[in-house]
């Protein structure tokens, strides 16, 4: 068996995907003549490079350019740690009917480039602080595992960003499915900010749905219901949170 052959078998085991790291490990060549090979399998097809250092395997019979796979198993690739979120955690769980056109991805890591387009798909990587890289549960997508947050964490993370989920509105929609209110809100306390809690609110009043959130944890300041939009609107004296788009429209989702 060739060099070719025998590398590409052993990474082939272990996934779709491959760090240079980890041909290092199986092969025996140097770091120079490895770089090589990688080259040549490159350009005859075997392998595609999703990035720096990182490669995407091209099955038997597929043709490079055409093949791809599943726009989440790259997308946690990019970056350690990679949790897929926001709009994109809110479509997979059937919360939103928009397709987003872009992959969100959480991490605690920076990227030098956190705005990314990889086979014609866009990924967008935000970092976070350590408290807020919780609450996700592990998927298997063929044979690579991924990272998600669970329903409850990807509405906590849409209300403190709701520029990376369509905006507040499509939050609202969400919270009109079987929700644990309670676990978004302990979310909320341990991601500390209060901010979340004002819109999660102000929300649940608008829709009809009853909630307990004790006024102690809203802290001072007026937040935008959603910074995604113009800063004018009123304040809301309950929730202290700036109401800044037409409230009829949130009205019309009862």
């Amino acid at each position: 068996m060739s060099e070719k052959f025998e590398l590409l078998d052993k990474l082939a085991r272990k996934g779709s995907t491959f760090k240079f790291q980890n041909a290092a490990k199986i092969s025996c060549l140097d770091i120079r003549s490895l770089k090589v090979l990688l080259s040549r399998m490159e350009k005859d097809g075997w392998i595609e490079r999703i990035e720096k250092g990182k490669y995407l395997i091209i099955p038997l019979g597929a043709k490079k350019g055409k093949y791809t796979i599943n726009e989440f198993v790259i997308g946690s690739t990019l970056v350690e740690p990679a949790i897929i979120s926001y709009w994109s955690a809110l479509n997979y769980h059937g919360l939103t009917e928009q397709v987003p056109t872009t992959v969100f991805i959480q991490t605690t890591a920076r990227k030098k480039k956190p705005e990314l387009e990889i086979f014609g798909v866009k990924y967008k990587i935000i970092k976070v602080n350590e408290n807020k890289l919780v609450g996700y549960e592990t998927i298997w997508i063929d044979d690579a595992k991924v990272h998600i947050t669970d329903q409850e964490k990807t509405i906590a993370d849409c209300l403190d960003k709701p520029q990376y989920c369509g905006g507040i509105i499509e939050v609202a929609k969400a919270l009109q499915n079987d929700i644990d209110l309670n676990k978004i809100i302990e979310y909320a306390k341990n991601m500390n900010n209060s901010a979340i809690l004002k819109r999660l609110g102000y929300l649940c009043d608008k829709l009809g749905i009853p909630i307990d959130i004790s006024h102690t944890y809203l802290a001072a300041g007026v937040p935008l219901l959603d910074p995604s939009i113009d800063r004018k609107g009123t304040t809301n004296r309950k929730w202290k949170i700036m109401v800044n788009m037409d409230e009829k429209m949130l009205g019309e989702l009862e």
